[in-house]
């Protein structure tokens, strides 16, 4: 078993001198679907294929460019004005695949997609016991398919565990094999790394960083710079039943 590695001072991401630099949303989206039934507790983390692909196109019309999170990283510092983007898509479900991606290839926006490596081709049955259908994720294919198309496979653990609940083995477990078990599955390295549930605490920001990853997005709201710590990167969630003006109203704020 890989030894947990023991605690260092946390050191300067060192962007402290590009502070002044890009300000960019990271947009959160989960699934690409028909709008299920006001009686699904979770109908808020779908968002219509028509939806979606209205909100992209809007966004390229401004002048914007929906890039990977890793993209984002490497270019948020070249220019204050960039019209930047990321985009990323929680759990890895199929719909995604289905409907986002080819929205994403028509306008030539890249994105990350985070998957549970543990549930390739299964299901979000995590959420079992809660008023929400289960709905089919990508398989190895599917992924690798993503990947081919120019988009970030980034990891969300192997069993979609909300990292602050568990003792500290079993984080780093589901951190460090999540990062190897996608790399063996795609040849390619993982750089980025997603909280479930958002749930995270410093032990778990420690972990992710020591694990080789290169940055760790978050639930909490904001917008992204580049003196922005790597491993807690807000995002903007992208509810759906939104028009493109509420969606807009989101995206400036």
């Amino acid at each position: 078993m890989t030894d947990i590695p023991m605690q260092r001072p946390a050191a300067s991401n060192g962007h402290a001198s590009t502070a002044r630099a890009a300000c960019c949303p990271i947009l959160m989206y989960h699934q690409i679907r028909p709008l299920p039934p006001r009686s699904d507790v979770l109908r808020g983390l779908s968002v219509d294929p028509r939806a979606f692909r209205c909100q992209m196109r809007t966004l390229k019309a401004l002048g914007y460019c929906g890039v990977s999170v890793a993209e984002l990283q490497g270019r948020l510092a070249q220019t204050r004005s960039a019209k930047l983007f990321a985009i990323t898509f929680d759990d890895g479900f199929r719909n995604v695949f289905e409907h986002a991606l080819p929205v994403l290839d028509e306008l030539g926006f890249t994105a990350t997609c985070y998957f549970v490596s543990g549930k390739l081709g299964g299901s979000n049955d995590w959420d079992r016991g809660i008023a929400t259908a289960e709905a089919e994720l990508m398989d190895r294919g599917a992924m690798l398919e993503w990947l081919g198309h120019g988009h970030e496979v980034g990891a969300h653990t192997v069993d979609h565990v909300a990292l602050s609940d568990v003792p500290a083995p079993t984080a780093w477990r589901q951190i460090t094999h999540s990062k190897a078990q996608l790399e063996d599955a795609t040849g390619c390295p993982v750089v980025s790394f997603c909280y479930p549930y958002g749930a995270f605490d410093a032990n778990a920001r420690r972990l992710v960083a020591e694990a080789g990853f290169r940055s760790a997005t978050t639930t909490a709201r904001g917008r992204v710079k580049a003196c922005t710590d790597p491993f807690l990167l807000p995002r903007i969630a992208v509810p759906g039943g939104r028009g493109v003006v509420r969606f807009l109203g989101r995206f400036f704020r």
